[in-house]
């Protein structure tokens, strides 16, 4: 199965973020994928963090939701929607969720982001928690007879996240991860996760300068079992795709039974 991911530099103008992102989707379905993935924020960063509570939507309606549910019937992919805003009781917060829309246009999953990042070395600031409520429980996806177990950015930090929904055949992290915390930890993390779950790993990514002046690290990577990188593009828009090879993943797990050896 030949999987998709996206990177995107998005600004403020959620319809130039929609119409990119569709573009991306395109021309992933024209080189063959069935699954493809967005980043984190695809539709919207904006230049504060409350610009999302302006465009949150309401589960399961809205236009956001509705222009990746029509690019997946429309392209025949499975798409993970990297993440959009959906509303909550409180005004002023919001869910920062990732939906899995399959290719009749249904939706397949959805996940609340669980952990909220927060971080300052004394010139970068980010507290996501000022505006996101957070997500409650894990959540794992049916693929095509693929396990795939949804996470969004900071919840790579967390590999218990990932373990209690194993055993996964595919790990989703759509991300955008500051440059600064991406150069020292992203592939690193990335390549752990992959190997010690035994799962390939699909990591889209915000990845260039952005119009409120953030820098993201980019390096959209397709991660295999053994922690091979198959596929990365370091910087700017653009896609990269792979093979999900489930005879490779099924030869990996039966020469390191890993799964099998947990004792906690």
């Amino acid at each position: 199965m030949k999987i998709a991911a996206i990177q995107m530099v998005s600004g403020p103008d959620v319809a130039l973020n929609l119409a990119r992102a569709r573009h991306w989707l395109a021309e992933a379905a024209a080189q063959g994928a069935r699954l493809a993935a967005l980043p984190e924020y695809f539709c919207l960063i904006g230049l504060k963090d409350e610009d999302k509570l302006a465009i949150a939507e309401a589960p399961g309606a809205g236009p956001i939701q509705q222009a990746l549910a029509d690019a997946a019937r429309e392209l025949g992919l499975w798409i993970i929607g990297g993440t959009l805003p959906l509303r909550t009781a409180d005004p002023a917060r919001v869910r920062n969720s990732c939906i899995v829309w399959a290719p009749d246009g249904t939706q397949a999953a959805r996940y609340d982001k669980m952990h909220l990042f927060c971080y300052d070395n004394g010139r970068e600031r980010y507290d996501e928690g000022r505006v996101l409520q957070a997500g409650e429980a894990p959540v794992a996806a049916q693929v095509e007879g693929l396990r795939v177990g949804l996470s969004v950015c900071y919840d790579l930090r967390f590999p218990e996240l990932y373990r209690g929904l194993g055993p996964l055949d595919l790990i989703s992290v759509p991300a955008a991860f500051t440059h600064t915390t991406g150069q020292a930890h992203w592939e690193l993390l990335l390549r752990a996760r992959a190997v010690e779950n035994l799962a390939y790993l699909i990591a889209p990514a915000q990845g260039g300068t952005h119009q409120n002046g953030r820098r993201t690290w980019g390096h959209t990577m397709i991660v295999d079992p053994w922690g091979e990188v198959l596929a990365c593009l370091p910087e700017g828009e653009g896609v990269v795709l792979a093979e999900i090879d489930t005879a490779r993943l099924a030869r990996l797990r039966q020469q390191l039974p890993a799964l099998q050896h947990r004792r906690l």
